[in-house]
Order: structure tokens, then sequence, then C-alpha cells
């Protein structure tokens, strides 16, 4: 059943021509765009900026503007977020009220719309109770919506993605390795200062990474019946995982065997991700993949 049928039938002809997998796409964008900024605010310390108000900031009308740059990167984190709540909540309801969304892609879609107003709670709490164990909830709730989405995108395009797609995305999961390890903080850094610039550049590295993984698993599945294929992909799932949490723990604790570890997850990924390229090449594809989710 295709997610393709449009949402609107009246109103601006853009608007008309408008279908779910345009409108999942955007709100991928604007999660990841939230989740970026987010980093870019608690790294410059301004979580606290807008003198503790919340939703509001300090200055303006109604209180609404910031006063300062680093209120500033507190509230265009807001700013941003307002949208992309906005993007999930109008996803959720076109997912619940309409029958020609995939039952594979509405439950993802829920999911991640269910988990919205858990995440908002979260934000709050960054401002009124900035404690780590709040601030790791508030990331890793942002990084399950952003995956859920993820999913939900891919399966949505389905019918239009092809084998170089597939190729595509495990060539930017290989280039994304080596800069995530150059952007760290271990002695394998290149960057002398793990400033507020390299933290947000290494985050918007870890969601590219994310990102070409999910799509790398999920069309290869598609496109090869392959069992040893199948392992090597959910060996490359769980070493994304590893190397996104440990690559944060490292930055966040600065020990030495979680940067060991963590270099250890990012080198086997690429050896994953490797062995997943020359399967492909040789493999066979099963044919065409038919219709679109």
């Amino acid at each position: 059943m295709s997610t393709d049928s449009r949402l609107l039938g009246r109103g601006p002809r853009w608007l008309r021509r408008a279908s779910f997998r345009h409108l999942l796409t955007v709100t991928l964008a604007l999660v990841a765009g939230t989740i970026v900024l987010g980093v870019a605010a608690k790294a410059t310390g301004s979580g606290l900026a807008c003198q503790a108000n919340w939703p509001q900031c300090d200055t303006g009308p109604f209180n609404l503007f910031p006063a300062s740059l680093p209120s500033f990167y507190e509230w265009i984190h807001r700013f941003v977020a307002m949208f992309a709540g906005f993007a999930i909540l109008g996803s959720g309801a076109v997912a619940w009220l309409s029958s020609s969304v995939d039952r594979r892609v509405a439950p993802l879609v829920l999911v991640g719309t269910v988990l919205t107003p858990v995440q908002v709670y979260l934000g709050r709490e960054t401002v009124f109770e900035y404690e780590m164990a709040i601030l790791s909830l508030h990331f890793w709730t942002a990084i399950l919506i952003f995956s859920l989405f993820a999913v939900a995108t891919v399966l949505a395009w389905k019918g239009s993605l092809s084998r170089r797609g597939m190729k595509a995305g495990l060539f930017t999961a290989l280039a994304t390795l080596p800069a995530h390890i150059a952007l760290s903080p271990t002695d394998l850094g290149v960057v002398s200062s793990y400033t507020p610039t390299v933290q947000l550049l290494q985050y918007a590295v870890t969601l590219a990474l994310i990102l070409s993984v999910i799509l790398v698993s999920m069309t290869g599945r598609w496109w090869f019946e392959s069992r040893m294929l199948a392992v090597v992909l959910g060996a490359v799932g769980v070493l994304t995982l590893g190397v996104a949490y440990l690559g944060r723990r490292s930055v966040m604790a600065f020990s030495p065997m979680l940067d060991s570890m963590y270099i250890g997850s990012a080198v086997l990924l690429a050896v994953a991700l490797v062995a997943t390229l020359r399967l492909t090449s040789a493999l066979e594809p099963e044919g065409e993949i038919k219709g679109s989710v």
C-alpha cells in the first residue's frame, strides 16, 4: 500500500502535490537540526542562558526572545524544536488517520509521536534540573526519535531506492568513521581542543552515520537474499550503536579504557562495512524492489 498519496486535496499546488514521504523527510531533517542545535547549546553552556525560563527566553515581547549570544543558542534550539514537534505531530496524525499509510510505517511514526511529549518534558527538565542523567536521557530519546523516523522515511521511499542508493549509503558510512574519530577528543583525534564547533560537527557526523547505516541495512535485506550478508548487516547495526554510545561516553568521561573501546568499535565497524561492500559486489540482486511502502 503506497504512502505516496496526496496529503490534501485542496490548497496551493505545491501542497496538493506533497506526499506523506515528503512530510517524513522534512520531519527527519527538523529532528536532526534540533539535535545538532541542542548539542551546540550544551557545548556552549547555553542551557541555562534564558534565565531558567521555559519555554520562554529572557527578553523581548512576552519574554520570548534572546538577550545575548548564549541565550540565542538555547532559543534557536527551542525554536527549531517547536517546528520539529509540529512536524512529528502532523506525521503522527496522518499515520493514524490515513488508511493509505503502510502498516510497517505507521507504528514507527506513532511511537515517535508518543515519545515527543516525553522529550519535551525532558527538555524542560534540563532547564530546571540541570543534571547529567537528565541530559543523557534527553539526548538518547532524541536519537531514538531520529532513528524511528529514519527507518520510517527509508521505508516510505522504498519504491524509489536503487542499488546505487545502497552503495552511496555504504560509502557515506565509511567516510563518516574517520571523520568521527578525527573530531573526537581521543589521542587519534586531529583537533587540539574539543570546542563547541568540533562537538557540533562530530554529532552531525554521528547522525549521518546512523542514517547511512539504516539505509544500508534496510536496502541490503531488500536487494539480496544472503544469510551471510544478514549477519554482517546485523553486526554493522550493533557496532554503530557502540560507536555512537562510546563516542559520547568518551567525550564525557575522558577514560583511556573508553577511548580504546570506542576506537576498537569504529575499526570493527569499518571492517564490517567493507565486508558488506564486498559481499554486495559479489552477490546478484534478487530483483527489483516492487512498489513503495
